[in-house]
């Protein structure tokens, strides 16, 4: 896994939510789709929620504070093919659904701020952390810091596709 790629992928991803973050007004941020599911401020809620979450367990794995514990194959193969399985909606997990909340565009700047001053200062450290030591992913099982890196790449293109199907659905319905 190339860090350096992942790490530029992840930033390009980002800018395109904070890029994203300055169409909306704080209306239609909040406003539940026609569909159904959820708002943009949900997706942004979740999203940077659960990348600084990532981040915190990354953090773990660099300071050695994990468990020696295998990778799932079918994880090892989402980690190389950069995506999630395709034609299939996933469920959040419910400790992380609790967390999900209608927030405000100010928060969510906030939200987009606090990952990239933790991303930049833990990025660094990455390629020297110890690849045997893994912690716990909610859904994926154990997760070295390579391997959180390069999923909350995954995960940020995920809910950035899901943002866009957001958007066609009010576009259908307006």
């Amino acid at each position: 896994m190339n860090l350096t790629r992942v790490h530029r992928s992840i930033n390009q991803l980002v800018n395109a939510y904070q890029q994203r973050l300055h169409t909306f007004r704080e209306d239609n941020f909040q406003l539940a789709p026609p569909m159904g599911g959820w708002s943009y401020s949900e997706v942004y809620s979740h999203i940077f929620d659960s990348s600084l979450l990532s981040l915190m367990a990354m953090h773990n794995c660099i300071r050695n504070e994990g468990e020696n514990k295998p990778t799932a194959l079918g994880v090892k193969l989402v980690l190389f093919f950069g995506q999630l399985p395709p034609g299939k909606r996933y469920k959040v997990p419910k400790r992380m659904a609790d967390r999900v909340k209608k927030i405000t565009l100010a928060n969510a700047q906030q939200f987009i701020t606090d990952f990239e001053l933790q991303l930049a200062k833990l990025y660094p450290q990455v390629d020297g952390a110890n690849p045997k030591i893994k912690t716990k992913h909610p859904r994926l099982g154990y997760l070295n810091a390579r391997q959180w890196l390069r999923f909350i790449e995954i995960h940020l293109n995920h809910h950035l596709k899901q943002l866009q199907r957001i958007e066609r659905n009010f576009l259908q319905h307006a």
